[in-house]
């Protein structure tokens, strides 16, 4: 007889033989032993997790001759028939090769038909999504009501791919991803049944290498049984499969952490002369990482990374040092960057670029330490005795030639406007008193005219004497008009007679629409928005949070003078 691999060699031959998919052969066994098995049933889940293994133990139960029974007997005829793949009333069918509508007919016709010795007539579909959609469709009616004699199992990896219409035709049983851990004791058992020794740092390579898969495992032992002769070494081990070490990675996440970019680069060399594949090196370490952050959450996390203890503790001792943000800084960093490494047609050259860039920038400091900092950066401006002024302002206020460009100096700036002994305003006699006696007309009209104050927050009064109040509109004709109205007028004469306790006359006007005034007004925004570039405080905060200024805007005095 030919060599078997061990995935065939040793796959289960009972429910109870079945590894971590306990959920399911308990279901199945209690369903068998209360005569409740369904006529067509479904096993999905991710490949090489037992679902084509259990549809054959089932159909052993229900056929044994001694069954139905959870625990098929593996001796009577049916049992080893079905063991040996040779049974004549179980047919088991690749969906892939046999996807037409015509073969679905056949088997349609041919489920007429009683089985030859055994209670039931079986049918294993295998990777059932590839069947064609009329295939599905002539599938549907027999699916609903087989004769009697007749059971359905399907197998597949791609439940999503099924119609819905056969979906609720069947139970359906979900597998689940084995843990690493019983993917290990499995491997020891059958390397103590082989009388073959692999170190069991080895047997944790190769079950996270598996993925949760039972045959991937079983084919990864396979390999370095034969590969190998005499003991078998970790490091041969390592050589076989081409898997980067976890020491490597290990090694490699460390340089990263501690921005050491020579030792970052002779890790990657020694990659590189092993041959081994530098994009899964990349992959292995943008998972190490998450294996960092999940690890610095806490112990309620720590179930969600598949490692044994002793590589769990490593992490611990890893991440000690560095905050959660320092880690999702480089997290993000290199998922962002994986697609450039994956297609990257020199993979060495992408994957030394990334990690070099990620060295060069400084790690992310914890939001308490950014608060602190802002606030010590806001309390360097603070004018003596004046109030806290934000870095904004102080980049538009210190262009010269702007009026307010001193207001936090007690010493140069122009006293405000304030009320004589009677509680009336003086009048204002220079552009700062004016601006400030305007706000305030501004929003006395607000709480009983807000629309005309809407109109009149845009413009300004630019002159005012003894009998006479000139006020100049920022707008079209219509806003104009609006503020030329008998009533408008009269409300704003009876704003400025309640603030300044006397009459005036108000003279309304649209602003200069002089080319060379609006030229003259944009050089000089242009100016301070180059001056609120390069101011140093601006150039601070940039590289604090490492971010670019999107957009500058020009405070118009009221903007200042908003508390908000």
């Amino acid at each position: 007889m030919g060599y078997l691999v061990l995935a065939r060699k040793y796959r289960p031959q009972t429910f109870d033989d079945v590894v971590e998919q306990g959920h399911v052969t308990r279901t199945l066994m209690n369903a068998i032993q209360h005569g409740r098995v369904a006529h067509a049933i479904l096993f999905s889940g991710p490949r090489g997790t037992g679902k084509t293994t259990i549809a054959r133990i089932l159909a052993k139960a229900v056929n044994c001759q001694s069954g139905p029974t959870p625990h098929p007997c593996n001796t009577c005829r049916s049992c080893t028939e079905i063991t040996a793949g040779n049974a004549a009333d179980v047919f088991e069918i690749d969906g892939a090769s046999n996807n037409s509508v015509d073969q679905i007919r056949e088997l349609r016709e041919n489920v007429k038909y009683m089985p030859a010795y055994s209670p039931y007539k079986i049918y294993i579909i295998d990777e059932v999504h590839m069947l064609s959609t009329p295939a599905f469709n002539a599938l549907l009616k027999t699916l609903e009501e087989p004769p009697a004699h007749i059971m359905f199992m399907f197998a597949t990896t791609e439940p999503h791919k099924i119609p819905v219409t056969i979906l609720s035709r069947c139970q359906r049983y979900d597998l689940r991803r084995i843990g690493s851990e019983s993917l290990v004791g499995y491997m020891a058992k059958l390397c103590a049944h082989e009388d073959i020794a692999v170190p069991e740092e080895s047997l944790i390579l190769m079950a996270r290498e598996a993925g949760g898969s039972m045959r991937d495992a079983l084919s990864l032992l396979d390999q370095v049984m034969t590969c190998s002769d005499g003991p078998i070494t970790h490091e041969q081990v390592l050589n076989i499969l081409g898997v980067v070490d976890r020491h490597l990675i290990t090694e490699l996440a460390a340089a990263l952490l501690s921005g050491d970019v020579a030792r970052l680069l002779l890790t990657i060399q020694t990659v590189y002369d092993r041959g081994q594949d530098l994009k899964k090196l990349y992959t292995s370490l943008l998972t190490h990482f998450r294996n960092l952050i999940v690890i610095k959450v806490g112990d309620p996390a720590a179930p969600l990374v598949d490692l044994p203890e002793g590589e769990i503790q490593l992490l611990r001792e890893q991440v000690g040092a560095f905050s959660a943000g320092a880690l999702n800084q480089i997290f993000n960093l290199l998922y962002r960057e994986e697609v450039l490494v994956r297609l990257a047609a020199q993979p060495r050259l992408a994957v030394e670029m990334v990690l070099i860039q990620i060295c060069q920038i400084k790690p992310a400091l914890p939001m308490d330490d950014l608060i602190n900092s802002v606030e010590a950066l806001r309390q360097v401006v603070l004018s003596d005795g004046g109030k806290m002024m934000t870095a904004a302002t102080v980049a538009a206020t210190d262009a010269p030639g702007n009026p307010a460009a001193h207001s936090g100096s007690n010493e140069d700036s122009p006293p405000s406007p304030k009320p004589t002994s009677r509680g009336a305003m003086a009048i204002p006699s220079d552009d700062h008193q004016r601006e400030t006696a305007w706000q305030q007309i501004v929003e006395m009209l607000g709480a009983s005219l807000p629309a005309l104050a809407a109109n009149l927050q845009q413009s300004a009064l630019v002159a005012m004497d003894e009998r006479c109040l000139e006020i100049e509109i920022n707008g079209n004709d219509f806003s104009i008009n609006r503020v030329k109205r008998r009533e408008s007028i009269q409300a704003i004469q009876n704003a400025v007679q309640e603030l300044f306790d006397r009459s005036f006359e108000i003279v309304v006007h649209g602003k200069s629409a002089d080319p060379a005034v609006k030229q003259k007004k944009k050089v000089h925004e242009d100016q301070l928005k180059q001056q609120a570039l390069s101011h140093p405080m601006v150039s601070e905060v940039i590289e604090l949070f490492q971010g670019k200024v999107v957009d500058v805007k020009i405070l118009s005095p009221s903007d200042e003078n908003d508390p908000s």
